[in-house]
């Protein structure tokens, strides 16, 4: 029998569609048509059900097999890191620097650029632009408070902490910064002062000195002086308690003050907690100028940190919640100083490579979580030098010729005593500060007597600062804060802070994986020391451990419970 054509047979088709007859087609299909459909539906009903198993299982496992539903079951960690300062700019300063400096192609990014995941708000509740207290307070209380505010808000009353909450659930909670351990960020976490600069009373509250006594089990970073007695040389206290004494009598912590009592902690593995280590009189020296045979680097103190709570917590059904800071980007922002912020930047890029690769490697389930609580500089990769139109390109070698930062060459400059010779000064300043320090050959003379004009002056490590960012023509725009949205970094588990917020959610997130009461604590704080009446019903008691009142700063013209406004002033430096 002859094939018909396929002409034929679609025509035969379409005219049996049309008029309802059927085909010859549909009539020898028929009898099996029944079970093509019964074959396609159940096909159809276990494809679905094998869709449905395969979505749940990749939500709730992580890339390295760890349960990562929100929040996992059972024993977690959780690092919380903060590039204090540190703006989207400086990684691009600093991504750039290093792919000079060591020779790689332009499309080789940092660790952090890895795990960029979103942007975070930075104001604060008197301000467009936040300062560090009031940015750590959002992290820490997960609430917005005024600039100055350690863990209050601006009512007055204290914030219960992620850190605090962490401990009352049966957590270990650590802090390592490169800053003192009484600056802002981590005061935040572990102390409730009305203004930032009480940082005598914060080293109080952080031994265990306060109503809810010890919360902290290891802190690690610099602020020696705050704890040290007026009677010794090296302390800034403004009295005699010797808080390192009552550490260790009165709270039983282990204390460790240099490099050789470091190294005897054998990276965490030989630490008897709870533990202090302060190894600097103020902050420990910017990565540039930091020697490593004196001080301890951010990566090393945080690998210890990680082995000691590790070990603690191996027979708790509890993890452990460790905040780290790389303190002193802010600091080279101040500064305006490019070449200590690349090597800080990198300095905490390492440590987070080494904290996430840890996370990553645990048996139990954990996240680490990194942004910025604002930055500083207004860093722009780019300067106009003259009227004329701006060239396109700025020169990570000139920061790479630096081997010393502004801030070590200016004091090193203080010391300096010239010689009877009359170009003896300006010898030291040629050598010594510009080829030595800055790797500058070529200045004019309107720099070399602006450096001796500010030998003795507070802006000394700015003008030596600006010759290298006018030589690399990078810009900023401030030595203050500004208001950019700054980034953050995660590892897996942390998608929930995909996106752009504000930065109490940042907070919020460190809560809930935690799921700890934040709230209880605030009770806790408020029924043992503050807003408390007199039996009588009478005036605020006001409790000494707080700091100095909120009712005083308000009287000085502190701001604290709105926006502040344009005052009409427009103020010129002269």
């Amino acid at each position: 029998m002859s094939r018909r054509s396929s002409t034929e047979r679609n025509a035969e088709e379409d005219a049996g569609l049309l008029s309802g007859r059927p085909t010859n087609k549909q009539t020898v299909r028929g009898k099996w048509e029944g079970w093509v459909r019964l074959g396609l539906g159940v096909w159809a009903m276990a494809a679905t059900a094998g869709i449905v198993i395969i979505a749940v299982l990749w939500v709730n496992t992580g890339s390295n097999g760890q349960n990562s539903k929100f929040p996992p079951g059972g024993k977690r960690n959780i690092v919380f890191m903060v590039s204090d300062g540190m703006g989207p700019t400086s990684l691009a300063l600093t991504r750039s620097y290093r792919q000079l400096v060591d020779g790689l192609p332009w499309d080789d990014t940092l660790t952090l650029d890895k795990h960029f995941i979103g942007t975070s708000r930075t104001r604060s509740s008197s301000s467009l632009v936040t300062d560090s207290a009031a940015g750590a307070t959002a992290f820490s209380c997960g609430m917005k408070s005024y600039n100055g505010a350690i863990s209050v808000l601006p009512d007055g009353s204290p914030c219960g902490t992620i850190l605090e909450a962490a401990k009352k659930a049966g957590y270990m909670t650590g802090l390592v910064v490169t800053t003192r351990i009484t600056d802002a960020t981590p005061a935040c976490f572990s102390a409730h002062v009305n203004l930032r600069g009480e940082e005598d009373r914060i080293a109080e509250q952080q031994i265990g000195d306060y109503p809810l006594g010890r919360m902290v089990d290891l802190m690690l970073g610099g602020g020696r002086c705050h704890f040290l007695p007026n009677t010794t040389n090296d302390s800034c206290r403004s009295d005699s308690r010797n808080l390192v004494s009552e550490a260790q009598k009165r709270f039983g912590f282990s204390y460790v003050d240099d490099r050789k009592s470091f190294d005897g902690l054998k990276k965490g593995n030989a630490v008897r907690l709870p533990l202090l280590g302060l190894f600097a009189p103020t902050d420990i020296p910017y990565d540039i100028d930091r020697k490593a045979e004196v001080y301890p680097s951010l990566e090393e103190m945080a690998e210890v940190a990680l082995k000691a709570l590790e070990i603690a917590t191996k027979d708790s059904d509890k993890g452990f919640f460790l905040m780290v800071e790389g303190s002193r980007i802010d600091h080279a922002g101040h500064g305006n100083d490019p070449a200590a912020q690349v090597h800080e930047v990198l300095a905490y890029d390492k440590t987070f490579k080494r904290v996430s690769d840890w996370i990553a490697g645990s048996k139990y389930p954990g996240v680490v979580v990194s942004t910025s609580d604002h930055e500083t500089g207004g860093l722009a990769v780019a300067r106009q030098l003259h009227a004329t139109y701006p060239e396109y390109l700025w020169y990570p070698e000139v920061l790479a010729n630096a081997s010393s930062s502004s801030e070590y060459l200016a004091a090193q400059y203080a010391l300096h005593s010239p010689s009877s010779s009359e170009g003896d000064e300006e010898d030291y300043i040629r050598n010594t500060l510009l080829i030595k320090g800055l790797g500058i050959h070529n200045p004019d003379d309107g720099e070399i007597r602006a450096i001796k004009e500010h030998k003795d002056h507070p802006d000394s490590a700015w003008v030596l600062a600006d010759l290298v960012s006018r030589r690399a023509q990078v810009g900023w725009t401030t030595h203050g804060h500004s208001g950019v949205d700054v980034n953050i970094y995660g590892s897996d588990g942390t998608s929930r802070l995909g996106g752009n917020h504000e930065n109490t959610k940042v907070g919020e997130f460190l809560r809930d994986y935690l799921q700890v009461d934040v709230d209880a604590v605030t009770k806790e704080l408020r029924k043992k020391g503050v807003n408390r009446v007199g039996a009588t019903g009478g005036e605020e008691v006001v409790y000494e451990w707080m700091g100095r009142p909120l009712s005083e700063l308000k009287e000085a013209g502190f701001e604290t419970e709105k926006l502040d406004c344009y005052h009409g002033d427009f103020k010129h430096k002269h």
